[in-house]
């Protein structure tokens, strides 16, 4: 069963899934998230860390994971390792 997983996201990145550019995320895989489930991403404001009221929803394609890259620290990669998740529209198949 496809769920709802609510993700929180600063606005420099948030603007460019609206606009079409980006339609991947890059996460830690500290979470799990499969195929069909749907990422609701929360816009921050980057000072407060607040949600700034705006929020976006895209239907998870693939997910990749690897541990091949070094935006955390070393502990951390080593729990979790990473996942990619490619972003569709929710009407989409």
């Amino acid at each position: 069963m496809p769920q709802k997983i609510e993700k929180k996201i600063l606005p420099e990145y948030y603007e460019k899934i609206l606009a079409g550019e980006k339609t991947y995320e890059l996460r830690l895989a500290d979470w799990e998230c499969g195929t069909g489930d749907i990422l609701v991403l929360i816009e921050i404001d980057p000072k407060t860390k607040e949600p700034t009221g705006r929020e976006l929803s895209r239907k998870v394609g693939f997910v990749g994971k690897t541990k091949d890259l070094d935006f955390w620290t070393s502990d951390e990669i080593d729990k979790y390792g990473y996942q990619i998740i490619s972003l569709l529209d929710e009407g989409k198949e």
